[in-house]
């Protein structure tokens, strides 16, 4: 195993991390810029106010695309597992 294996090895381990992130980060993101542009307006400043539509959204997220997570880490992990006795030899 070369240098060369192991950063290919760790840019896929990375783009994979990215794609599983990007659903939950970007939908938190926007509830959480409504949020504060609604507080902004009202002038309420209540941190649950904030925190209960993020954990809400976030759940949503992950239960509609919780499956499709779920089969990206699978397939992954299925490909280094059968990739490691080429990576051995």
């Amino acid at each position: 195993m070369d240098a060369d294996t192991v950063i290919s090895i760790g840019r896929q381990a990375l783009y994979v991390t990215s794609l599983l992130a990007a659903p939950m980060l970007l939908s938190v993101l926007a509830v959480g810029l409504l949020v504060g542009m609604f507080q902004a307006a009202t002038q309420i400043n209540e941190m649950t106010l904030s925190f209960i539509p993020k954990l809400l959204v976030l759940v949503l997220v992950l239960v509609l695309s919780g499956s499709w997570m779920l089969n990206l880490i699978t397939d992954f992990m299925k490909r280094i597992f059968n990739d490691i006795p080429g990576l051995i030899g």
